[in-house]
């Protein structure tokens, strides 16, 4: 298994919507939520139609995502493509359900 080598960036961060930020403003509908744990981007998982949550980390380098919706408990680092663990789990703002 690896080791995450990016677990400084982790940061206490506001979602930055009550669902896939990207989908909400293209009336999209979604799977899951991913919440980027660098700058609090709300995006959508891969099994979405739109891959929001890793088209951010391609466009941002951001590299750690936390499961969002429902709350998971678990984080994911893009980079080093091992599961990471949270020092916190980020409150729940009432995401909107958007499924496929």
């Amino acid at each position: 298994m690896s080791r995450c080598t990016h677990l400084d960036d982790i940061a206490e961060v506001t979602p930055s919507a009550k669902g896939c930020e990207d989908c909400l403003a293209i009336g999209s509908p979604w799977v899951h939520l991913r919440l980027c744990r660098i700058c609090g981007h709300v995006g959508c998982c891969d099994d979405s139609p739109h891959r929001h949550a890793s088209a951010h980390f391609h466009a941002t380098g951001h590299p750690i995502i936390e499961g969002y919706d429902p709350p998971e408990g678990w984080g994911w680092c893009y980079v080093d493509r091992t599961e990471v663990d949270l020092p916190d789990q980020t409150p729940q703002l009432g995401p909107i359900p958007r499924y496929v």
